[in-house]
């Protein structure tokens, strides 16, 4: 199991990644949507903005607290998010499979499945 700092990191990981897109891979993926991600086995929430492929304002709600409510909602084993982020899981393969559970409209799921 990751810890929440290792999951910290990870987002922040993503959020470089995300924030070095060019200019015109960024206009492919214009979505602006409050994200929340749950990592159960830690019990932590972070919740930030998805606004033109930059992942912004992440901030963390532990031991149960309540997070604001978000547009796109991920669930994610602690592990399972840093191999996402890192590149050695598939996001659909791993939607599909259940490893993460997502609620977001389709044509958000679609987009997130391109950011990925």
């Amino acid at each position: 199991m990751a810890t929440k700092d290792e999951c910290a990191r990870a987002l922040d990981r993503l959020a470089v990644k995300l924030g070095g897109l060019g200019d015109g891979d960024r206009a492919k993926h214009q979505l602006e949507r409050t994200v929340s991600c749950r990592i159960p086995d830690l019990d932590v929430t972070f919740h930030g903005t998805l606004k033109d492929a930059r992942l912004l304002d992440v901030t963390s709600y532990d031991d149960g607290a309540a997070a604001p409510q978000a547009q796109i909602r991920l669930v994610i084993p602690s592990d399972e998010l840093l191999k996402l982020v890192d590149g050695n899981l598939n996001f659909v393969s791993a939607w599909t499979a259940g490893r993460i559970k997502v609620n977001a409209s389709f044509g958000d799921l679609l987009k997130l499945r391109k950011i990925f």
